[in-house]
């Protein structure tokens, strides 16, 4: 990750600290602008969209990090709460279900490697 990205992320993280969620926005925003596949910056934007009731953009943003990291617990566990916030129940169950796969220790396969 380079600095200006470590940088940028820990000033958001900084203002989501002091509950500055527009400033905090704009930065993770700015983050994933500088680096698509950063997992973190995707993760923490997802978290602070939800937090200002952009709900569907949070929704983006979190598919995004299952994507980029698909056996990432916390991930599956956001996602899945996002899912409940928009009410597609269906959704909601199946990524709190991945998460409970991955809470026992096992991996979360992603559909272009299952046959």
């Amino acid at each position: 990750m380079s600095e200006a990205i470590q940088e940028t992320f820990d000033d958001a993280s900084g203002h989501l600290a002091l509950g500055e969620l527009e400033e905090a926005t704009v930065l993770y925003r700015k983050c994933v602008e500088l680096d698509p596949t950063h997992f973190d910056s995707w993760h923490a934007l997802s978290m602070v969209l939800l937090k200002t009731d952009k709900v569907k953009e949070a929704l983006g943003a979190s598919l995004q990090a299952t994507t980029l990291q698909p056996n990432d617990l916390l991930a599956w566990t956001a996602l899945s709460q996002i899912y409940v916030r928009l009410e597609d129940i269906p959704n909601a169950e199946a990524a709190k279900a991945n998460s409970m796969i991955l809470s026992l220790g096992g991996k979360v396969m992603r559909e272009e490697n299952r046959e």
